[in-house]
């Protein structure tokens, strides 16, 4: 009775690296980001801007924030969930701060002309004050 009263422990502890590993998001295309596309092509895949600057000839330039790296993945799921139940549980502590490190995190500055259309882009590593500036604009 009591190893099955661990094991259903166990499994409730399981939750968070296995959640982690199924919620991550898909790599943007970054195929994308050529002169020539439309800043609603761009949107469509990168989401709304963290930033945008209009000048005053109609021009603009916008940075998106976007992380690679860091896809849903049935596989790590399964793994972590593995792990939990071999070490009834103590994996979470493991496989949670090692999901914490998956994927990388990127500002793309892109400058559209008065039209809308992408006249050049520049993709860069999100400094660590860029992340932090970011995440308080998103709470």
């Amino acid at each position: 009775m009591r190893i099955l009263y661990i094991l259903v422990l166990s499994c409730f502890l399981a939750s968070c690296s296995v959640g982690m590993a199924l919620s991550g998001k898909k790599d943007p295309n970054l195929n994308l980001l050529i002169v020539g596309k439309e800043r609603k092509e761009i949107e469509a895949e990168f989401g709304e801007p963290i930033k945008s600057q209009t000048k005053e000839d109609g021009t603009n330039i916008s940075t998106y924030h976007f992380e690679i790296g860091n896809e849903p993945s049935t596989g790590r799921a399964v793994a972590h969930g593995a792990m939990d139940v071999f070490t009834l549980g103590l994996w979470e502590f493991v496989g949670t701060t090692s999901e914490h490190f998956i994927g990388e995190e990127y500002n793309a500055v892109v400058s559209y002309d008065n039209k809308g259309v992408v006249t050049s882009s520049n993709i860069s590593k999100a400094t660590n004050a860029e992340k932090k500036q970011i995440k308080e604009l998103t709470n």
